[in-house]
C-alpha cells in the first residue's frame, strides 16, 4: 500500500496559543513541532502563518494553521455541525468514560456516549476554534471488522443507487440482523 499512515491532517485555528493549550491540557497530546513563514512554501503567496503540530501515540499528527491575514472561516459553516469532525481513537470503553468525566470536570460540554451499532462508542465536544471533536472506542472485534469490510462494496452500491439508508436490509442482508443499523 502506498499510504502507510497519516503524517498529519491540518486544519485552520483561530488562535495558535489557545489551540496548544487545549490540545495539550484537555487531550494530553504532545506539542511536537512549530513552523511558520511569511510566504506559503508551496505557492509563494504572501500569507504570514504559524503551523503547529501535535503528535499522537502512533507517530501521526494533527496540525493547525493560524493565518490571521487570510480570508475565510476556520471550518465549513454551511454543512450541518455534526459532519465535519476530528475523531481520535482511545484504548477502550473505560478510557472513553474516564475522558468524558475529565473533560466535564474541566468545564467542557460533552455529548454522549453515543453507540454506533456494534462498531464504535463515541463522545463529542468542541475545541476553541469550533472544531467538533470525537473520542471513540472501537467495539467490533476483528471478525466483525472483516465482515464490515466485506459488506462495504454492497452497501455503497445500494446507497449509490437509492441514496436512502432505509434500504440497509438490502445492503446488508435481511437475515444478517442489521435492521437496527444507524
Amino acid at each position: 500500500m502506498l499510504c502507510k499512515q497519516f503524517h498529519h491532517v491540518a486544519y485552520r485555528c483561530k488562535d495558535a496559543k489557545q489551540t496548544v493549550d487545549f490540545y495539550t491540557r484537555m487531550l494530553g497530546l504532545k506539542f511536537s513541532h512549530v513552523m511558520g513563514a511569511d510566504h506559503v512554501p508551496s505557492t509563494g503567496l504572501y500569507s504570514p502563518h504559524i503551523h503547529i503540530f501535535f503528535e499522537l501515540e502512533d507517530g501521526s499528527n494533527i496540525a493547525f494553521f493560524e493565518c490571521p491575514h487570510d480570508p475565510g472561516e476556520v471550518k465549513d459553516l454551511t454543512s450541518p455541525d455534526w459532519i465535519q469532525h476530528i475523531a481520535f481513537r482511545v484504548a477502550d470503553l473505560q478510557t472513553l468514560e474516564a475522558a468524558k468525566k475529565d473533560l466535564e470536570s474541566k468545564g467542557i460540554k460533552v455529548l454522549g456516549p453515543t453507540v454506533h451499532d456494534d462498531f464504535v462508542t463515541s463522545i463529542y465536544f468542541w475545541d476553541p476554534s469550533g472544531h467538533r471533536l470525537e473520542l471513540t472506542s472501537v467495539m467490533a472485534d476483528q471478525q466483525r471488522m472483516k465482515r464490515y469490510e466485506e459488506e462495504a462494496p454492497r452497501a455503497l452500491e445500494v446507497w449509490n443507487r437509492t441514496h436512502d439508508w432505509s434500504n440497509r436490509r438490502e445492503a446488508f442482508g435481511a437475515d444478517q440482523g442489521y435492521a437496527h443499523r444507524e
